[in-house]
Protein backbone atom coordinates (compact mmCIF):
# COMPACT_ATOMS: atom_id res chain seq x y z
CA UNK A 1 0.00 0.00 0.00
CA UNK A 2 1.34 3.38 -1.01
CA UNK A 3 1.88 5.87 1.82
CA UNK A 4 0.02 8.43 -0.29
CA UNK A 5 -3.16 6.32 -0.35
CA UNK A 6 -5.30 6.84 2.71
CA UNK A 7 -8.48 5.10 3.84
CA UNK A 8 -11.02 4.46 4.97
CA UNK A 9 -11.33 1.47 2.64
CA UNK A 10 -15.03 0.83 2.12
CA UNK A 11 -16.36 -2.50 0.84
CA UNK A 12 -20.00 -2.84 -0.19
CA UNK A 13 -21.77 -6.19 -0.24
CA UNK A 14 -19.45 -7.21 2.57
CA UNK A 15 -21.58 -10.11 3.77
CA UNK A 16 -21.51 -11.70 0.31
CA UNK A 17 -18.95 -14.27 -0.79
CA UNK A 18 -16.79 -11.82 -2.74
CA UNK A 19 -17.13 -8.88 -0.34
CA UNK A 20 -16.22 -10.97 2.69
CA UNK A 21 -13.04 -12.19 1.00
CA UNK A 22 -12.10 -8.63 0.01
CA UNK A 23 -12.39 -7.52 3.63
CA UNK A 24 -10.24 -10.45 4.77
CA UNK A 25 -7.61 -9.51 2.19
CA UNK A 26 -7.61 -5.89 3.36
CA UNK A 27 -7.16 -6.95 6.98
CA UNK A 28 -4.34 -9.30 6.01
CA UNK A 29 -2.58 -6.36 4.32
CA UNK A 30 -2.93 -4.18 7.42
CA UNK A 31 -5.40 -1.76 5.85
CA UNK A 32 -6.97 0.67 8.31
CA UNK A 33 -9.66 1.72 8.77
CA UNK A 34 -11.79 -0.84 6.95
CA UNK A 35 -15.52 -0.21 6.57
CA UNK A 36 -17.89 -3.05 5.67
CA UNK A 37 -21.27 -2.11 4.16
CA UNK A 38 -24.08 -4.67 4.23
CA UNK A 39 -27.85 -4.97 4.34
CA UNK A 40 -27.41 -7.49 7.17
CA UNK A 41 -24.98 -6.05 9.77
CA UNK A 42 -25.67 -8.86 12.26
CA UNK A 43 -23.92 -11.28 9.90
CA UNK A 44 -20.65 -9.37 10.33
CA UNK A 45 -20.45 -9.30 14.12
CA UNK A 46 -17.18 -11.25 13.96
CA UNK A 47 -15.62 -8.62 11.69
CA UNK A 48 -16.78 -5.85 14.02
CA UNK A 49 -15.02 -7.67 16.86
CA UNK A 50 -11.81 -7.56 14.79
CA UNK A 51 -11.95 -3.78 14.38
CA UNK A 52 -13.91 -3.46 11.15
CA UNK A 53 -16.52 -0.70 11.15
CA UNK A 54 -19.74 -2.34 10.04
CA UNK A 55 -22.40 -0.05 8.57
CA UNK A 56 -25.88 -0.73 7.22
CA UNK A 57 -26.43 0.18 3.60
CA UNK A 58 -28.72 -0.94 0.79
CA UNK A 59 -28.26 0.20 -2.81
CA UNK A 60 -32.02 -0.17 -3.30
CA UNK A 61 -32.69 2.27 -0.43
CA UNK A 62 -30.81 5.52 -1.20
CA UNK A 63 -31.72 6.94 2.24
CA UNK A 64 -29.31 4.44 3.84
CA UNK A 65 -26.31 5.33 1.70
CA UNK A 66 -25.44 8.77 3.09
CA UNK A 67 -24.53 7.31 6.47
CA UNK A 68 -22.99 4.23 4.87
CA UNK A 69 -20.50 6.28 2.81
CA UNK A 70 -20.06 9.13 5.31
CA UNK A 71 -16.52 10.46 5.53
CA UNK A 72 -15.58 9.43 2.02
CA UNK A 73 -12.55 7.28 1.36
CA UNK A 74 -11.83 4.64 -1.25
CA UNK A 75 -14.93 2.68 -2.18
CA UNK A 76 -15.42 -0.76 -3.71
CA UNK A 77 -18.81 -1.06 -5.39
CA UNK A 78 -19.47 -4.76 -5.80
CA UNK A 79 -22.08 -5.25 -8.49
CA UNK A 80 -25.40 -6.46 -7.17
CA UNK A 81 -26.67 -9.83 -8.36
CA UNK A 82 -30.26 -8.78 -9.01
CA UNK A 83 -31.36 -10.40 -12.27
CA UNK A 84 -34.65 -8.52 -12.56
CA UNK A 85 -34.40 -6.16 -15.57
CA UNK A 86 -33.48 -2.61 -14.60
CA UNK A 87 -33.01 -3.17 -10.87
CA UNK A 88 -29.24 -3.69 -10.95
CA UNK A 89 -28.55 -0.48 -12.87
CA UNK A 90 -30.93 1.53 -10.68
CA UNK A 91 -29.15 0.23 -7.57
CA UNK A 92 -25.74 1.10 -9.00
CA UNK A 93 -26.95 4.58 -9.96
CA UNK A 94 -27.96 5.14 -6.32
CA UNK A 95 -24.59 3.96 -5.03
CA UNK A 96 -22.56 6.05 -7.49
CA UNK A 97 -24.56 9.21 -6.74
CA UNK A 98 -24.19 8.67 -2.99
CA UNK A 99 -20.46 8.06 -3.35
CA UNK A 100 -19.98 11.34 -5.17
CA UNK A 101 -22.05 13.22 -2.60
CA UNK A 102 -20.10 11.66 0.30
CA UNK A 103 -16.76 12.81 -1.08
CA UNK A 104 -15.42 9.38 -2.02
CA UNK A 105 -11.93 9.83 -3.51
CA UNK A 106 -11.68 6.66 -5.64
CA UNK A 107 -14.27 4.16 -6.87
CA UNK A 108 -13.42 0.54 -7.65
CA UNK A 109 -16.21 -1.28 -9.51
CA UNK A 110 -16.64 -4.97 -10.34
CA UNK A 111 -17.79 -5.12 -13.94
CA UNK A 112 -17.90 -7.80 -16.66
CA UNK A 113 -15.55 -8.85 -19.44
CA UNK A 114 -16.37 -7.01 -22.69
CA UNK A 115 -19.78 -5.57 -21.69
CA UNK A 116 -20.22 -3.78 -25.01
CA UNK A 117 -23.27 -3.88 -27.27
CA UNK A 118 -22.14 -7.14 -28.86
CA UNK A 119 -22.36 -9.07 -25.60
CA UNK A 120 -25.27 -11.53 -25.47
CA UNK A 121 -25.12 -11.69 -21.67
CA UNK A 122 -28.48 -10.45 -20.48
CA UNK A 123 -27.13 -7.97 -17.93
CA UNK A 124 -24.11 -6.68 -19.90
CA UNK A 125 -25.87 -3.37 -20.48
CA UNK A 126 -26.15 -2.84 -16.71
CA UNK A 127 -22.37 -3.04 -16.41
CA UNK A 128 -21.75 -0.94 -19.52
CA UNK A 129 -24.02 1.82 -18.25
CA UNK A 130 -22.67 1.60 -14.69
CA UNK A 131 -19.15 2.10 -16.03
CA UNK A 132 -20.39 5.16 -17.92
CA UNK A 133 -22.02 6.60 -14.79
CA UNK A 134 -18.77 6.19 -12.84
CA UNK A 135 -16.79 7.94 -15.58
CA UNK A 136 -19.29 10.79 -15.61
CA UNK A 137 -18.58 11.55 -11.93
CA UNK A 138 -15.06 12.67 -12.85
CA UNK A 139 -13.73 10.74 -9.85
CA UNK A 140 -10.61 8.57 -10.17
CA UNK A 141 -11.79 5.02 -10.64
CA UNK A 142 -10.73 1.46 -11.33
CA UNK A 143 -12.99 -0.76 -13.43
CA UNK A 144 -12.39 -4.45 -12.74
CA UNK A 145 -13.88 -6.42 -15.61
CA UNK A 146 -14.23 -9.81 -13.95
CA UNK A 147 -14.62 -12.82 -16.21
CA UNK A 148 -16.83 -15.77 -15.23
CA UNK A 149 -16.08 -17.30 -11.85
CA UNK A 150 -14.29 -20.63 -12.02
CA UNK A 151 -16.32 -21.38 -8.89
CA UNK A 152 -19.41 -21.77 -11.10
CA UNK A 153 -17.76 -24.85 -12.61
CA UNK A 154 -18.10 -26.69 -9.30
CA UNK A 155 -21.86 -26.97 -9.74
CA UNK A 156 -21.86 -27.69 -13.46
CA UNK A 157 -18.86 -30.00 -13.05
CA UNK A 158 -20.54 -32.04 -10.33
CA UNK A 159 -23.66 -32.30 -12.49
CA UNK A 160 -21.53 -33.43 -15.45
CA UNK A 161 -19.82 -36.13 -13.42
CA UNK A 162 -23.20 -37.33 -12.17
CA UNK A 163 -24.67 -37.34 -15.69
CA UNK A 164 -21.59 -38.85 -17.32
CA UNK A 165 -21.19 -35.94 -19.77
CA UNK A 166 -20.71 -32.17 -19.80
CA UNK A 167 -23.56 -30.56 -21.72
CA UNK A 168 -23.24 -26.90 -22.74
CA UNK A 169 -24.20 -24.49 -25.50
CA UNK A 170 -20.73 -22.94 -25.64
CA UNK A 171 -19.59 -24.50 -28.90
CA UNK A 172 -15.81 -24.40 -29.29
CA UNK A 173 -15.50 -21.05 -27.50
CA UNK A 174 -13.32 -20.29 -24.51
CA UNK A 175 -13.54 -18.15 -21.39
CA UNK A 176 -10.93 -16.71 -19.06
CA UNK A 177 -12.46 -18.24 -15.94
CA UNK A 178 -11.09 -16.68 -12.75
CA UNK A 179 -11.59 -17.80 -9.16
CA UNK A 180 -13.60 -15.69 -6.77
CA UNK A 181 -10.56 -15.71 -4.49
CA UNK A 182 -8.41 -14.12 -7.19
CA UNK A 183 -11.13 -11.53 -7.88
CA UNK A 184 -11.13 -10.68 -4.17
CA UNK A 185 -7.36 -10.33 -4.04
CA UNK A 186 -7.42 -8.09 -7.11
CA UNK A 187 -10.19 -5.89 -5.69
CA UNK A 188 -8.38 -5.46 -2.37
CA UNK A 189 -5.16 -4.62 -4.19
CA UNK A 190 -6.95 -2.06 -6.36
CA UNK A 191 -8.36 -0.35 -3.26
CA UNK A 192 -4.91 -0.21 -1.72
CA UNK A 193 -2.81 0.79 -4.72
CA UNK A 194 -4.56 2.10 -7.84
CA UNK A 195 -4.26 5.79 -8.66
CA UNK A 196 -5.80 7.77 -11.49
CA UNK A 197 -8.36 5.92 -13.61
CA UNK A 198 -7.66 2.42 -14.88
CA UNK A 199 -9.41 -0.49 -16.58
CA UNK A 200 -8.35 -3.99 -15.56
CA UNK A 201 -9.33 -7.32 -17.13
CA UNK A 202 -9.57 -9.80 -14.27
CA UNK A 203 -9.15 -13.30 -15.69
CA UNK A 204 -7.43 -16.57 -15.06
CA UNK A 205 -4.02 -17.27 -16.62
CA UNK A 206 -5.49 -18.70 -19.81
CA UNK A 207 -8.85 -19.03 -21.53
CA UNK A 208 -10.23 -22.57 -21.59
CA UNK A 209 -13.03 -24.30 -23.49
CA UNK A 210 -15.50 -26.92 -22.44
CA UNK A 211 -13.58 -29.74 -24.08
CA UNK A 212 -10.64 -28.88 -21.80
CA UNK A 213 -12.93 -28.63 -18.78
CA UNK A 214 -14.42 -32.03 -19.61
CA UNK A 215 -10.92 -33.53 -19.80
CA UNK A 216 -10.12 -32.18 -16.33
CA UNK A 217 -13.42 -33.52 -14.98
CA UNK A 218 -12.54 -36.91 -16.49
CA UNK A 219 -9.31 -36.85 -14.49
CA UNK A 220 -11.18 -35.85 -11.34
CA UNK A 221 -13.85 -38.54 -11.78
CA UNK A 222 -11.53 -41.29 -12.94
CA UNK A 223 -13.81 -41.96 -15.90
CA UNK A 224 -14.48 -40.41 -19.30
CA UNK A 225 -16.66 -37.30 -19.14
CA UNK A 226 -17.15 -36.14 -22.73
CA UNK A 227 -18.18 -32.63 -23.71
CA UNK A 228 -21.48 -32.71 -25.60
CA UNK A 229 -22.34 -29.41 -27.35
CA UNK A 230 -26.06 -28.65 -27.42
CA UNK A 231 -28.21 -25.72 -28.54
CA UNK A 232 -29.19 -22.86 -26.27
CA UNK A 233 -32.85 -23.85 -26.56
CA UNK A 234 -32.02 -27.38 -25.40
CA UNK A 235 -29.99 -25.97 -22.50
CA UNK A 236 -32.83 -23.67 -21.41
CA UNK A 237 -35.32 -26.53 -21.66
CA UNK A 238 -33.11 -28.75 -19.49
CA UNK A 239 -32.68 -26.01 -16.87
CA UNK A 240 -36.43 -25.34 -16.71
CA UNK A 241 -37.17 -29.06 -16.51
CA UNK A 242 -34.85 -29.21 -13.51
CA UNK A 243 -36.75 -26.44 -11.75
CA UNK A 244 -35.00 -23.22 -12.75
CA UNK A 245 -37.31 -20.30 -13.60
CA UNK A 246 -37.23 -19.57 -17.32
CA UNK A 247 -35.88 -16.02 -16.95
CA UNK A 248 -32.95 -17.36 -14.91
CA UNK A 249 -32.36 -20.12 -17.46
CA UNK A 250 -32.13 -17.42 -20.12
CA UNK A 251 -29.58 -15.52 -18.01
CA UNK A 252 -27.35 -18.53 -17.37
CA UNK A 253 -27.59 -19.81 -20.93
CA UNK A 254 -26.51 -16.38 -22.17
CA UNK A 255 -23.10 -17.08 -20.61
CA UNK A 256 -22.72 -20.06 -22.94
CA UNK A 257 -23.75 -17.98 -25.94
CA UNK A 258 -21.15 -15.36 -25.00
CA UNK A 259 -18.49 -18.06 -24.76
CA UNK A 260 -19.48 -19.48 -28.14
CA UNK A 261 -19.29 -16.01 -29.71
CA UNK A 262 -15.86 -15.31 -28.23
CA UNK A 263 -16.94 -12.43 -25.96
CA UNK A 264 -15.25 -14.01 -22.92
CA UNK A 265 -12.14 -15.33 -24.66
CA UNK A 266 -9.77 -13.17 -22.64
CA UNK A 267 -6.56 -13.89 -20.73
CA UNK A 268 -4.87 -10.98 -19.01
CA UNK A 269 -2.00 -10.54 -16.57
CA UNK A 270 -3.82 -7.84 -14.61
CA UNK A 271 -4.37 -10.06 -11.55
CA UNK A 272 -0.64 -10.64 -11.33
CA UNK A 273 0.10 -6.95 -11.92
CA UNK A 274 -2.22 -5.97 -9.09
CA UNK A 275 -1.41 -8.68 -6.58
CA UNK A 276 2.07 -9.90 -7.49
CA UNK A 277 0.71 -13.46 -7.73
CA UNK A 278 -0.31 -15.50 -10.76
CA UNK A 279 -4.03 -16.39 -10.69
CA UNK A 280 -5.06 -19.99 -10.19
CA UNK A 281 -5.76 -22.00 -13.33
CA UNK A 282 -9.03 -23.81 -13.95
CA UNK A 283 -7.17 -27.12 -13.82
CA UNK A 284 -5.59 -26.42 -10.44
CA UNK A 285 -8.86 -25.05 -9.07
CA UNK A 286 -10.91 -28.07 -10.12
CA UNK A 287 -8.33 -30.58 -8.94
CA UNK A 288 -8.12 -28.78 -5.59
CA UNK A 289 -11.90 -29.13 -5.29
CA UNK A 290 -12.15 -32.79 -6.19
CA UNK A 291 -14.22 -33.65 -3.07
CA UNK A 292 -16.86 -31.06 -3.97
CA UNK A 293 -17.02 -32.30 -7.55
CA UNK A 294 -17.33 -35.96 -6.60
CA UNK A 295 -19.82 -35.53 -3.75
CA UNK A 296 -17.30 -36.30 -1.02
CA UNK A 297 -17.12 -32.79 0.48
Amino acid sequence: MSDSIQGPFIVTGASGQLGRQVVENLLAKGANPVVAITRTPDKLADLRARGVEVRAGDFNDPATLGAAFAGGGRLLIISTDDLEPGKRLAAHRNAIAAAQEAGVTHIVYTSLTNPDESSPITFAADHRESEALIKQTGLPHTILRNCLYADLLLMSGAQAIGAGALYAAAGDGKAGYVTRADCARAAAAALLSEIGSTLRDITGPEAVGHAEIAAILSQVAGKEIPYVPITRDALVEAMVTNGLPEFMANVFSSFDVAIAKGNLDMASDDVEKLTGLRPQSVRDFLLANTPALTGQA
